[in-house]
């Protein structure tokens, strides 16, 4: 790391804190050279590689983009999208792999997606997976009712 101030070529780590969020480590330093004191922010790096091959950087911004189509005309806030972009992100980071392919990401993203909304689900999975006929769609739909059973019980619950 070279001093923003004398351009030398070292330095010495005097406090190291992590964030808030525990996503990056904010070092303060100080130059050996001219004893100017600065602060770094570090972060991991986490890229996607693309079925195309290109890798590019995990973008949080992409997923609540893609997750946003299937939530069209849904009642799914910009503040839930931000949360599971969130979830998203710290679900791949806690697999300490540093390159993923695009295809886990969208299977991180489907558990999350879930539980906000079953329809922006649905609308999700149906291109993510490929749905390409009724049965794709009555598959998953049953797989929906049975991990959450609609009933006639009274429980005082949500009764979407």
């Amino acid at each position: 790391m070279h001093c923003p101030f004398c351009r030398h070529s070292d330095s010495r780590v005097i406090d190291s804190r992590t964030s808030d969020d525990g996503l990056s480590i904010r070092r303060r330093r100080q130059c050996p050279e001219c004893g100017g004191r600065f602060t770094t922010v570090e972060t991991s790096s986490l890229s996607v590689v693309k079925r195309s091959g290109v890798v590019e950087p995990f973008s949080r911004e992409k997923v609540i983009a893609g997750v946003r189509k299937a939530c069209q005309g849904r009642p799914v806030t910009d503040a839930d999208l931000a949360v599971l972009a969130q979830d998203v992100e710290e679900a791949i980071r806690q697999t300490g792999a540093s390159q993923l392919d695009a295809n886990e990401i969208g299977l991180a993203i489907l558990g999350p997606l879930r539980e906000l909304d079953e329809v922006a689900y649905l609308r999700f999975a149906s291109v993510y997976q490929a749905f390409d006929s009724l049965e794709d769609f009555e598959g998953a739909i049953a797989q929906l009712r049975t991990d959450h059973p609609r009933g006639g019980t009274d429980d005082g619950g949500d009764a979407r």
